[in-house]
């Protein structure tokens, strides 16, 4: 029934034109003069003009949309689209529409609906238009496109026609708008690992001795040990075991009950740019990086570092979603249990603050199990809609878990909405 309503609605002047037609020629039959009949023709011509104009203008076109696949929050990309009439008559007034989902995703207002891109009111016959589309990729996410069409109401509006196709790029990968961190503040102080050979993040320490070997080529001199070396004749070196590893962890909270806000200012949102920040920090710095995240589709990438583990991890970020039940205490508890000593493990706080302290002893379980904690704390108030502000300000529970995290010996950051990040994390 509302589906009939609806198509009524679309409908509304092509049904009056048909009942006024109907009327004058009721009227026509019971009269001898010419004039209803003349108007009842009128009126016949004009129904079957704005029926049939429309489905001819869009007959023999043909559209198709290149452009990027791939892009960053915020860029503006362009497409290409190619109009081509293959038909010998040229087509005017004929609208160019399309499904473009992330249109609008910026303030959560993601549709289906077709969006208009504009009018193109002349294409010769059996010619070609060309012309570009710019777009902003508002927010970041994986996004089905198309398919692209044309459609046409011209001349009087009673009908539209319209032709889908979906050839060209149907897909668009948006990742998050990262930003440049100039330096991570990592604990303690930078050292070359003999065995490992890769700088350490900075709370590395030096290295615990575990035993000698042959000498190899490339070893560090320093690293000799002479007084075996004189009694074996035979250069040996020392070995070192890294008292902390060369890796950041990075762990999401994918619960959707920590997620606060709307489309890109939604503190889920901003926990997904300054991870990627993060792993881009990492990876060009050659520090080991990896995921992890448990969702509706569990996050997890193990630990690597360059170029292509940063585009895994962006690749993950662009689909990633708040849709789990996990709480993030449970989810850090399981990390606890794999953390290596030393690694850097970076944890996102948004959470209810009935779970503070449940939160608090798992970052103790993973203080426990010597990780260094680099904690970005949200303020849920200035996320929250108006309407669902409770505080203005420090509310108990998230004094605790500060004044918690400094117990521990974390790196804390704090996050409200709007706060200019490469400011924050560069000051």
């Amino acid at each position: 029934m509302q589906r009939l309503r609806d198509w009524a609605r679309a409908h509304f002047n092509l049904l009056v034109l048909v009942g006024l037609t109907f009327v004058t020629y009721v009227a026509a039959v019971n009269r001898v003069q010419a004039l209803p009949w003349a108007i009842a023709a009128l009126l016949t011509a004009t129904l079957v003009t704005g029926v049939v104009w429309p489905r001819w203008l869009v007959r023999h076109l043909s559209v198709v949309r290149s452009g990027p696949d791939r892009a960053e929050e915020g860029e503006t990309i362009v497409f290409q689209v190619e109009v081509e009439n293959r038909g010998w008559l040229p087509r005017f007034m004929v609208e160019l529409v399309d499904r473009l989902p992330f249109v609008g995703a910026a303030t959560g207002e993601t549709s289906s609906d077709d969006k208009l891109l504009g009018v193109i009111s002349y294409v010769p016959g059996a010619g070609r238009r060309r012309f570009e589309m710019p777009l902003v990729c508002e927010k970041r996410g994986f996004y089905r496109l198309g398919p692209v069409g044309l459609a046409s109401s011209f001349p009087l509006g009673l009908v539209e026609a319209k032709r889908r196709r979906n050839d060209g790029v149907q897909t668009l990968t948006i990742y998050p708008d990262v930003f440049a961190i100039v330096n991570l503040p990592l604990r303690g102080a930078p050292s070359q690992i003999h065995r490992g050979g890769y700088l350490l993040p900075e709370g590395s320490g030096a290295a615990e001795f575990s035993g000698l070997r042959e000498y190899r080529r490339g070893d560090n001199p320093r690293h000799i040990h002479w007084p075996t070396t004189a009694r074996l004749n035979e250069l040996m070196v020392k070995e070192f075991e890294p008292l902390a590893s060369a890796c950041l962890h990075i762990v999401l909270d994918l619960d959707g009950a920590a997620n606060v806000g709307a489309g890109r200012h939604a503190t889920f949102e901003y926990a997904l740019r300054i991870a990627g920040s993060i792993a881009r920090y990492a990876t060009l710095n050659g520090l080991r990086v990896r995921m992890s995240g448990e969702g509706a589709h569990p996050l997890a990438i193990p630990a690597g570092s360059g170029e292509l583990q940063y585009r895994a991890i962006l690749d993950e970020l662009a689909v990633a979603d708040s849709d789990g039940a996990v709480p993030y205490a449970y989810v850090l508890s399981r990390v606890a249990a794999q953390t290596q000593p030393g690694e850097t493990v970076v944890v996102f706080l948004s959470g209810p603050p009935k779970r503070t302290d449940d939160l608090l002893q798992s970052l103790a379980l993973l203080r426990a199990r010597r990780a260094h904690l680099y904690a970005v704390l949200f303020d849920r108030d200035s996320f929250a809609a108006p309407a669902a502000k409770v505080s203005h300000g420090d509310t108990p529970a998230a004094t605790a878990l500060h004044g918690g995290l400094l117990d521990l010996g974390a790196h804390c950051v704090a996050v409200r909405n709007g706060d200019d990040l490469v400011r924050l994390f560069n000051p």
